[in-house]
């Protein structure tokens, strides 16, 4: 290993540091909506640590010296984090503002939703500047955090290759192709956005169904495992007869049915 190599790495492992803290942080955020049965704007959360040619090259494209890296590159440490609305990724925006000054600082943001690029290209980012403590000491570093939508990453996925294919100089007939995509990605969210309520009550209904058919069919299993076969077999029975006739109202009756029987032979038993 070149001494270079071993030098970037040490340049690095704050960075990736901050990327794992900031992505266990949203999900956390996201894990605790979804456990209290609280809609949540985070659909999943990805990280990366730019890589030393990308920063190189971007270094040189900024005429950034190598000692102001650290200061003016400031996605090196990337966030990414997606929402199945527009409206989920102001959400967001509002959690990281509440954030600040705890345990991180917005430095900037950039709204490329209502300012889009020229080329089509529709996020919202956050640069923040996030205090990590590793072994040679306490450290605070840029990240960026970017929020957008399903839609929206599909088409910058799609950008991003075809610019890399292309070594940034896109051919302009598919540039303009690229630019109607980005339209008529944001056209499906302007009509998403229009029907997300009955979206989040279809989702909502969803998310108990499975939730009431896991409980039920662990209770059953419960039973089973206490010797109790004949009371298995009935529930199990009437489970499989609501199960098909798709009775919400009744299944959850039904597991309230089954706790209580529980709860009742654990007190006497």
């Amino acid at each position: 290993m070149n001494v270079e190599n071993t030098e970037w790495k040490k340049i690095l492992i704050p960075y990736e540091h901050a990327v794992e803290e900031l992505k266990v942080k949203f999900k956390s955020i996201r894990n605790e909506l979804r456990t209290i049965g609280e809609y949540s704007p985070i659909e999943f959360v990805t990280g990366r640590v730019k890589k030393v040619s990308s920063i190189i090259e971007k270094a040189r494209k900024l005429d950034v010296s190598h000692e102001e890296i650290p200061d003016k590159i400031e996605d090196i440490a990337g966030i990414r984090i997606m929402c199945q609305f527009v409206e989920d990724i102001y959400t967001v925006v509002d959690y990281i503002r509440d954030r600040d000054g705890e345990d991180l600082e917005v430095v900037l943001e950039k709204d490329y939703i209502n300012n889009y690029k020229d080329s089509g290209y529709r996020s919202y980012h956050v640069v923040i500047k996030y205090p990590i403590h590793t072994a040679l000491g306490p450290k605070n570093i840029l990240a960026e955090i970017q929020i957008r939508t399903l839609a929206m990453n599909f088409w910058a996925i799609i950008e991003h290759s075809l610019k890399y294919k292309y070594k940034q100089q896109i051919p302009p007939h598919i540039n303009e192709r690229l630019k109607k995509a980005a339209d008529a990605a944001f056209k499906l969210d302007q009509e998403m956005s229009e029907i997300r309520h009955e979206i989040r009550q279809a989702q909502k209904f969803f998310e108990v169904r499975s939730n009431t058919v896991s409980s039920i069919l662990q209770s059953i299993q419960s039973l089973y495992i206490s010797g109790r076969t004949r009371e298995a077999n009935e529930f199990q029975e009437r489970f499989y007869r609501l199960w098909e006739k798709g009775e919400m109202l009744e299944l959850k009756l039904l597991d309230r049915e089954i706790d209580k029987l529980i709860e009742k032979h654990e007190v006497y038993d």
